[in-house]
């Protein structure tokens, strides 16, 4: 009865939700769904619902159901998620429903709480058998990196949400931090730096947009980006402003976010027991996450911390590629929990 079982692995991601199927991506979404305030019902999802985010009218509203990497909202996650897998099915012709395997990333530091959350989410969107993977393990997996080993690996990943620091060995967690400045956090720091330097008021949209363009966290970089010319309204007088934003201005706002994380990778090294340290400072720490795309992150990492900082290969879906590898393995990962 193999061909009614449909297997599907998701990285259900503050600012992204990623699906793989039969090793291939067939959904890649912004996390956001538009709701009618009237019927409840969801209108829109992913880059729908992300064209009318901060352009709504009263009728609708739209939702990001995630927040710092765990479910805020449970009722439009489970909305999003099911609107998701109907629109993976609609690819697929069948006569009947298929029984669906699901294997889904999660934050290292949720509570139990979060992690049934997530679980109910993924049954009540359909999800016959649940399986749930740590983020950082499925962004070493994702990564390629022989996490089963004896040998120590680091992953940092920087996604929308949070950022998951961890240390693995034997296919298990030894020491891990998950700190909620991420993304988000950033695109935030952009937002109160354009107040308050240049007296502007910019949406989330427009900020994130400066984040990709020119988004940098060290002042001298060898390929410099044009500055990003912005225009929004004066706070004091509503008169149409215009900037131009250079990416040092962004390292400078950005300043005291990543310093949190270059903390946050110093706490979990100092608690890794010494023969996986050695291993760390041998293979250099890998980063993956959107938030690892900043210009300059990782040589500035390498230089606080003095240990090689990689890049993942396509890094926004390190933890998707993670889950689709896990996915396959359900009977041998130990680290898989149902």
């Amino acid at each position: 009865m193999a061909f009614l079982t449909q297997e599907i692995a998701m990285d259900l991601g503050t600012a992204n939700t990623v699906i793989f199927q039969n090793d291939q991506i067939v959904l890649d979404e912004p996390s956001i769904v538009a709701i009618d305030n009237n019927t409840g019902k969801a209108i829109a999802l992913g880059q729908k619902a992300k064209l009318m985010q901060e352009r709504e009218n009263p009728g609708i509203k739209t939702v990001r159901p995630m927040k710092d990497g765990v479910i805020a909202d449970f009722n439009a996650a489970e909305m999003m998620i099911r609107g998701f897998i109907k629109q993976v099915n609609s690819k697929r012709r069948s006569l009947f429903t298929p029984n669906i395997k699901m294997v889904v990333g999660i934050p290292s530091g949720s509570t139990e709480v979060e992690i049934r959350a997530v679980r109910d989410s993924s049954e009540h969107a359909g999800g016959r058998e649940v399986y749930l993977i740590y983020e950082p393990m499925a962004s070493a997996l994702g990564i390629g990196l022989d996490v089963e080993a004896p040998k120590g690996n680091m992953v940092v990943d920087i996604g929308g949400g949070t950022t998951e620091i961890a240390v693995i060995s034997l296919g298990g967690i030894v020491c891990q931090d998950s700190i909620k400045v991420a993304g988000d956090v950033f695109t935030n720091d952009i937002q109160m730096y354009l107040r308050q330097q240049h007296n502007i008021k910019v949406g989330a949209i427009t900020a994130e947009r400066i984040k990709i363009a020119i988004g940098a966290v060290i002042p001298d970089l060898d390929e410099e980006p044009d500055p990003y010319q912005v225009t929004g309204p004066n706070l004091m007088t509503a008169h149409p402003v215009h900037a131009s934003i250079s990416y040092q201005e962004i390292a400078h706002c950005l300043d005291k976010s990543v310093g949190r994380i270059e903390t946050g990778i110093l706490h979990v090294l100092e608690q890794t027991p010494p023969e996986l340290y050695s291993d760390i400072v041998e293979n250099g720490i890998f980063l993956a996450g959107g938030g690892s795309l900043l210009r300059g992150l990782a040589k500035r990492l390498t230089e606080k911390v003095s240990i090689p900082f990689h890049v993942a290969e396509d890094p926004l879906r390190a933890v998707a590629r993670g889950t689709c590898l896990a996915l396959k393995n359900t009977e041998n990962y130990t680290f898989l929990m149902r």
